[in-house]
């Protein structure tokens, strides 16, 4: 249940970023879900660093989506860089 749990905050952390990030993103489902996901894994991540959570807590729901932003700026550049 924690699977189908991560992949639904996923999908919408993934929808939010998207709606924040100005362009136009071709990318589908799957991919914004994935993009979700590693954006609160890189909150997560950060946050840790930072020391604005403690070991074992995750990023709340807004460091999540800044998260994902970075992610979608990050997988923009890749992306730009392979069809130019």
């Amino acid at each position: 249940m924690h699977f189908l749990w991560t992949i639904l905050i996923g999908l919408v952390i993934g929808a939010v970023a998207k709606l924040l990030t100005p362009g136009r993103d071709p990318s589908g489902f799957f991919i914004t879900v994935l993009i979700g996901i590693a954006g609160s894994i890189v909150a997560t991540f950060i946050g840790r660093a930072l020391g604005l959570y403690a070991e074992g807590a995750s990023a709340g729901f807004i460091m999540s989506v800044v998260g994902a932003i970075v992610v979608l700026f990050v997988y923009h550049m890749i992306i730009g860089r392979r069809t130019a």
